[in-house]
């Protein structure tokens, strides 16, 4: 028999129904009480508050999520069930999903998708980024890149916290482990057969957003013979797909990052895209600019950052997501394309919908949604945690 947590957290009445269907976290303002002293990062058992069995997580007294839940039968989170958790993780890229190329960049871990909650890695060739979200994972940091390592045949990883949470959990920003052999510049990747350069130690987030790969190829295909104007453009993604393999007459790419744009720049230049230009600036903006001026496109790009980390800041990000699209529609010729992204986890597809409507409105342009995307397959869903349907990418028609 496996040897019970040395200490357990009891929910609230009418609390415990999401956990046992398998949602991965339980919150503070769920928590009854504790019993037991567990520190930071410790085992507990998550328990009904009649006394009930949920489910094995790590605890965190300084985080929102008060536990992180990994196992629903009543038996040790050891090296063993990390190991065997991403094993499954690999499995499913290799096997199922064909992303283990030797120059491929795929999402080897999403963290609640793989049933490894604050834990994020990202495959680039060779190399490995790994993202820590949760303080008691980071606490078995060796544990997990030396699986990673051995499951992967990665030559080299980089290992740090993630700074959008870092604080939150407790977290150094500045614990950065370097292992093996990595690259003294940037790395080079392929995808949809576009070859790119990605910062591996510096970039944001993980240096790559493998989550639109799927995205980029599909909005390319609107892209023939258009004027295409990309907005966050990053290090290309969006618009390389366009001018490379959509066939556009011309793309103007934009972004508030000069390191960025220089990285787009490069990777033009790498794939022979000379018809695109890059322009540094905060994109309304450049919208306000560019509507002054007359110009007009035949397809638009909104892919920007997540606008609502918490849920006090949904109703800001509406407006803002509002303000974005509509100034997006105004530079839009009459039956132009639009393809606008969200990754705010909280704002869900009817909402988004929703504020397409309402830019509609303003805009006294009719939108008709040709596609509703999501992130790609090497980012799945988990049915138990909504949370991890997270990317929203909406291709539409703006009338006249």
């Amino acid at each position: 028999m496996s040897e019970p947590a040395a200490a357990r957290l009891v929910l609230k009445p009418k609390r415990a129904r999401p956990l046992f269907a398998g949602h991965p976290w339980a919150f503070a303002q769920s928590i009854a009480r504790v019993e037991g002293s567990p520190e930071p990062g410790d085992e507990v058992a998550v328990v009904s508050h009649e006394g009930a069995f949920v489910a094995r997580g790590l605890y965190n007294p300084s985080s929102a999520i008060r536990a992180r839940l990994y196992r629903w039968d009543d038996a040790p989170l050891d090296d063993a069930f990390w190991r065997s958790r991403l094993e499954a993780a690999v499995a499913l890229r290799r096997d199922v999903l064909k992303l283990d190329a030797d120059d491929a960049a795929c999402r080897l871990v999403f963290s609640e998708g793989d049933g490894l909650s604050g834990l994020t890695v990202d495959r680039y060739g060779r190399r490995l980024v790994v993202l820590f979200s949760s303080l008691a994972l980071h606490r078995r940091r060796d544990a997990i890149l030396d699986a990673l390592r051995e499951l992967t045949g990665a030559e080299g990883l980089i290992a740090r916290p993630d700074r959008a949470v870092a604080r939150e959990e407790g977290l150094d920003v500045g614990d950065v482990k370097l292992v093996g052999d990595l690259p003294d510049g940037p790395a080079t990747v392929v995808e949809n057969g576009l070859t790119y350069q990605v910062d591996l130690l510096h970039g944001q987030k993980t240096g790559f957003y493998c989550d639109q790969r799927e995205n980029r190829r599909a909005v390319a295909a609107y892209a023939g013979g258009r004027r295409v104007l990309d907005l966050f453009c990053f290090t290309g993604g969006f618009a390389l797909n366009a001018a490379a393999l959509g066939g556009a007459a011309s793309v103007l790419a934009v972004d508030s990052s000069a390191p960025a744009l220089a990285t787009a720049a490069e990777n033009a230049r790498l794939n022979g895209a000379s018809n695109v230009a890059f322009e540094q600036g905060d994109a309304l903006k450049v919208l306000d600019r560019l509507q002054q001026a007359g110009e007009r496109f035949d397809l638009v790009v909104c892919d920007p950052p997540k606008y609502a980390a918490h849920a006090r800041d949904l109703p800001a990000a509406l407006a803002a997501y509002v303000r974005l699209n509509r100034a997006a529609v105004g530079v839009l010729a009459p039956g132009g394309i639009l393809a606008t992204c969200s990754c705010s986890g909280l704002v869900d597809r009817a909402t988004f919908r929703d504020v397409l409507a309402r830019v509609g409105e303003q805009a006294r342009r009719p939108v008709q949604i040709l596609e509703q995307r999501g992130q790609g397959p090497d980012h799945p869903v988990s049915a138990a945690c909504p949370d991890t349907d997270y990317l929203k990418c909406v291709v539409a028609r703006v009338g006249a």
